[in-house]
């Protein structure tokens, strides 16, 4: 996340940015297609002109401050009467259109009334980009700025009794979120929203819980191929956790081509799109007979929770950090099982043994719905996890989850026999030299980031892309020559030859 700035009067906008395209960064993988998917065609002189109408007591805008994050362009005016609103615009990837900002605002709205977390108020906002009356041309949401300050600018000058009692603080006003009930899964809304079909369970008179806006059903990012397989949608909302199940993998199954097409660029363990649908039928089998164990269906209340839940996104008060004072980003906040949020660690209970213990204590007895699931096997879970990502992980994932819960099906304490049966040891045998591979390319893709000081994606600062770039091609030069000369390979070694070593290199070369 990067910003740069802009200052201008009332009648004369002066900008010292480009408000529009993505600035911040470039991607090592698909960089022309990242940035494209970030570029927000719209009017910002009608958003200044907007954010003036909302400020009647401001008579103009003296700074402005341009943020990009990975799902949004967020934009922070700085007004003269010393007050500072916020205008949030959402990339198209960030989920489907109209629906990720109509329900972002009523679950705002939702908690706003239901606890008593600090959420800035919301000013203004758009679902409709086209509408006439949508001077802007964006979807947006404009609102108040957090009171306080970042956590993440206070964490590290913060004495480890601030941190525990900061922790402490968070989680007991998480509790308010995670003792929600609600009848169903799926993603809030007004219950007048236009956007918001027939299929919805009401929550209140005022909410209800309609179809999912989170990208796992969608096609946010033009990578996959739409409405190819004719299926009809299962984007929820679902009445029970079998219909949250069924879901899934049918999330699965519409991600696949109708043909091979491409198929030569993938790696090996990928797999056809004959394989991905059987997998993704066995899975279904799997995920019903599981669904039945009193520990699973004890796991899967259906919880709102924050998510994204880390330093960055929270605000505390700037005289005592153990004070919060502003939780953001509610985008994509939805309703899931509670074991969904199981594997989940935020940042501020990572790297320090006493505020992992705090989380471990402040989580297990404030919020038990949430941690419960969490001190569990959570190898009862993992097939409920890799179901709807098959054809972007690649066949032998999902194959393997199958394979380890039907070998250890008993010791993992369920009843009867398991719905998928071991393969053959010939097919077995297949299937680890598969994943050896799949392994590799995991810890290749960890590796090269760790190197290239670049996030997982291949994101690298702007500042930093040229000599990225060229520090990116000298390692896979090298480690190619280090492939074609060692004749003496292990047999066990799944990367042989420049084949194999292209097929699962993460970045462009």
């Amino acid at each position: 996340m990067s910003s740069s700035h802009c200052s201008y009067d009332r009648n004369d906008v002066r900008i010292g940015f480009d408000p529009y395209n993505y600035t911040s960064g470039r991607w090592l993988r698909g960089d022309k297609m990242e940035r494209a998917s970030r570029y927000i065609g719209f009017d910002f002189n009608a958003l200044c002109r907007k954010i003036l109408e909302l400020s009647p007591e401001a008579s103009s805008i003296i700074n402005c401050e341009k943020i990009e994050g990975g799902f949004n362009r967020v934009f922070v005016f700085e007004l003269n009467n010393a007050k500072r609103i916020v205008a949030r615009l959402p990339f198209k990837l960030a989920g489907p259109a109209q629906l990720t900002t109509s329900s972002e605002t009523a679950t705002i709205r939702y908690l706003q009334i239901n606890t008593s977390i600090p959420i800035p108020r919301v000013l203004d906002w758009s679902h409709d980009a086209a509408s006439v009356d949508n001077t802007i041309g964006s979807e947006y949401i404009i609102m108040e700025h957090a009171a306080g300050i970042p956590l993440h600018k206070r964490w590290d000058q913060m004495a480890g009794d601030q941190r525990v009692k900061c922790i402490d603080a968070i989680y007991r006003k998480i509790k308010e979120v995670v003792n929600l009930r609600f009848p169903a899964f799926g993603s809030l809304y007004f219950a007048n929203s236009p956007v918001c079909s027939d299929n919805k369970y009401a929550v209140d008179e005022e909410f209800c819980i309609g179809t999912h806006c989170g990208t796992r059903y969608w096609d946010c990012e033009g990578r996959a191929n739409s409405n190819s397989n004719n299926l009809k949608p299962n984007r929820g909302p679902w009445a029970n956790f079998d219909e949250f199940c069924d879901g899934l993998v049918d999330a699965g199954l519409s991600r696949l081509p109708p043909v091979d097409s491409e198929i030569e660029s993938k790696p090996s363990y990928h797999g056809s799109v004959e394989t991905h649908r059987f997998l993704l039928g066995s899975t279904r089998r799997l995920l019903r007979s599981m669904s039945g164990d009193p520990r699973i269906s004890s796991s899967t209340t259906p919880l709102l929770f924050h998510p994204d839940l880390h330093k960055r996104n929270i605000f505390v008060s700037e005289d005592d950090p153990s004070i919060i004072t502003g939780i953001i980003d509610w985008q994509a906040a939805s309703i899931e099982p509670a074991f969904w949020y199981a594997d989940e660690v935020p940042d501020f209970a990572t790297g320090n043994e006493i505020c992992n213990q705090a989380f471990d204590v402040c989580s297990q007895f404030l919020t038990p719905t949430l941690s419960t699931p969490r001190l569990m096997d959570q190898n009862l879970f993992r097939p409920f996890r890799y179901s709807y990502r098959t054809w972007k992980d690649g066949a032998v994932a999902l194959h393997h989850e199958l394979i380890e819960t039907s070998r250890y099906w008993e010791k993992l304490g369920f009843a009867g026999q398991c719905p998928f049966a071991l393969p053959p040891p010939k097919e077995l045998a297949t299937h680890q030299k598969q994943y050896k591979l799949f392994e590799a390319a995991q810890n290749l893709r960890c590796d090269l980031s760790d190197l290239l000081n670049t996030a997982s994606d291949g994101w690298v600062p702007v500042e930093d892309w040229e000599t990225t770039q060229a520090a990116h091609i000298e390692l896979f030069d090298g480690m190619l020559q280090a492939v074609l000369s060692n004749q003496e390979a292990d047999p066990d070694e799944p990367v042989k030859d420049e084949e194999t070593l292209r097929s699962i290199w993460p970045f462009d070369i």
